[in-house]
């Protein structure tokens, strides 16, 4: 049984909006959070396709290339959709902020460390250039990402801050 408090409407002069909360978060998938997500999962996509579709010479440098921009694109995706869906209200016994914290953190240094080396073993050509490049572009969003969770989860936030 539910005592919370709702809110009605008297006024009919702007359309009715839904003050409960819904299954999808509109307003996140908005923000810059969500939208620094969807570029580094664009940048991960186009690396994986240049690369998987590029003529390799050095099969293990690529191959550890690809499995990293897709364990890193799934990983996103899937804190993507633990924010838009609001599952991190279901799930508290996770630090949502934490736990994406760490998996940037580990996931950049991999993205990092594969794009350096794939970068020596491109050999001039395109498609293994431009994955690089979109490999590097992808750390670049990943290490932003990184500072916004450091900041949400790891920097004592004040109640009354005067700006």
């Amino acid at each position: 049984m539910s005592h919370g408090v709702t809110m009605v409407r008297t006024t009919t002069s702007s359309p009715a909006v839904s003050l409960e909360p819904g299954f999808v978060d509109y307003g996140y998938a908005r923000s810059c959070s969500a939208m620094l997500k969807i570029a580094q999962m664009v940048c991960l996509l186009i690396a994986f396709i240049s690369v998987k579709c590029s003529f390799w010479t050095n099969y293990s440098t690529y191959c550890f290339f690809t499995v990293v921009t897709i364990c890193d694109l799934i990983m996103i995706f899937i804190f993507y959709m633990i924010c838009v869906f609001r599952m991190y209200r279901s799930l508290t016994c996770i630090s949502w902020p934490l736990a994406e914290f760490f998996h940037y953190a580990i996931g950049t240094l991999l993205l990092l460390i594969a794009s350096i080396v794939g970068t020596s073993q491109t050999y001039g050509l395109s498609g293994l250039v431009a994955g690089m490049v979109f490999g590097f572009l992808a750390t670049f969003l990943c290490v932003v990402s990184m500072w916004f969770s450091y900041k949400i989860s790891c920097v004592p936030q004040t109640a009354g801050s005067i700006a």
